[in-house]
């Protein structure tokens, strides 16, 4: 694999500045793959389909997401960090557009998986914000750009919801595709540019991935680990909307949608978790957040009919979540700086194919064992991702050790 040269221009300093630009951004940006989802009842009506098409295009913009990740955000140790940014802007404003202008389901379901595709730049600011952070500042400053990201997927479908009420669905990716050209020239002005390491063809660079995760035990581990909690995530927030429709809550989507507003606490607590882990204490944050995860789901248990128990609950597996994937990031951008991006497409696709997964699961197991059979799902999901931790990582090891194991 190729590693960096040492005539690599120094780093610039990443101001506040900076930081703030790339927090608001990541936010901005991660809201794209989310609009449509209130929005889909409307569609449905326009162009006359079943909402079961209708209900497609979010899943065709999730996998254009994942798509994106894996084909685009490698090119960041490639190409110039800002240069490779602002293109793919261009064609987030136009996939938006497409969106807007369709003119019937199919091109819509062209547009939203576009949309997904380029939609990745939240996964390259990431990366590049650890690069640009000193060491003993990387966990927080993770995490205050995780806070963003958290609060964009949080505020996505109210607004939407919003815009789409009182304009109409097509207002919202107008308004979008407008947010991502201001935003566009905020960062050709306010983003520092990050000059690439690796030297070599695109071809390498995807096979480089391969041996990413043949010589990286720690990416494995904490991979599997953030894909575990995902799935956890996943089953919850597919289901709870079919538990909220029975008796004794007889409540719909949109109640649903307020849990979202609950899991603020997860974001606001972020960039906490970052500051614990910058202090030496990775291992024991981890194990606590994770504990709370598994705890999340014995509180579902005793809830399946309290609204204030699911309150609860969201708030203690979100908080688990969160802080478990900002703890897990803050470790993988430590092992290898020249290949930041590329640990972060490994970790984020197995993150993704986690929360499928969990979705997947947990709607059969609704289907068979309603609640039970979900926090069932979430207790075995859970229960495995803290064992992962505490069995195969090592309280004192740093990167270093753990990838030269």
């Amino acid at each position: 694999m190729t590693t960096a040269t040492s005539s690599s221009p120094a780093l610039p300093e990443l101001t506040k500045l900076n930081l703030w630009v790339m927090t608001i951004a990541t936010g901005m940006v991660v809201a794209n793959l989310y609009y449509n989802q209130p929005l889909l009842g409307k569609i449905s009506a326009t162009f006359h389909v079943s909402e079961a098409s209708a209900g497609s295009l979010a899943m065709l913009t999730q996998i254009g997401y994942a798509v994106g990740m894996l084909f685009i955000i490698p090119l960041g140790d490639m190409l110039r960090r800002k240069r490779l940014i602002m293109v793919d802007f261009a064609a987030i404003i136009i996939a938006l557009l497409l969106a807007a202008f369709a003119v019937n389901i199919e091109s819509l379901m062209v547009a939203s998986f576009l949309i997904g595709a380029t939609s990745v730049v939240p996964q390259l600011l990431v990366p590049m914000a650890a690069h640009l952070a000193k060491p003993e500042a990387r966990g927080r400053t993770v995490g205050f750009v995780m806070s963003g990201l958290l609060i964009g997927i949080l505020l996505s479908r109210t607004i939407s919801g919003y815009v789409g009420a009182h304009w109409g669905w097509r207002a919202m990716f107008y308004i979008a595709a407008g947010m991502m050209l201001v935003l566009w020239a905020a960062l050709y002005f306010l983003l520092p540019e990050v000059h690439p390491h690796f030297k070599g063809t695109y071809k390498n660079l995807m096979k480089s991935l391969l041996h990413l995760i043949r010589d990286q035990p720690m990416l494995r581990l904490v991979s599997l680990r953030g894909a575990l909690c995902y799935a956890c995530f996943g089953a919850f927030w597919t289901t709870l909307v079919f538990l909220l429709e029975e008796p004794p809550f007889n409540a719909g989507s949109d109640v649903a949608g307020l849990f979202g507003l609950v899991g603020a606490a997860g974001a606001l607590a972020a960039s906490f978790m970052g500051r614990l882990s910058d202090k030496g204490n990775g291992f024991m944050v981890t194990s606590i957040t994770i504990g709370l995860l598994v705890l999340s789901f014995v509180v579902f248990g005793f809830s399946g009919s309290s609204i204030f128990g699911l309150v609860i609950g969201v708030i203690l597996m979100d908080l688990g979540v969160q802080a478990t994937h900002i703890s897990n990031q803050t470790f993988i951008f430590s092992l290898l700086p020249e290949a930041r991006n590329r640990l972060n497409t490994v970790y984020m696709v197995t993150y993704f194919v986690g929360g499928a997964s969990g979705t997947f699961i947990a709607s059969h197991a609704w289907h068979l064992w309603k609640w039970n059979g979900v926090v069932a799902v979430g207790l075995i999901l859970s229960s495995l991702a803290l064992a992962v931790h505490l069995l195969f990582m090592r309280p004192s090891a740093t990167p270093a050790e753990v990838s030269s194991t």
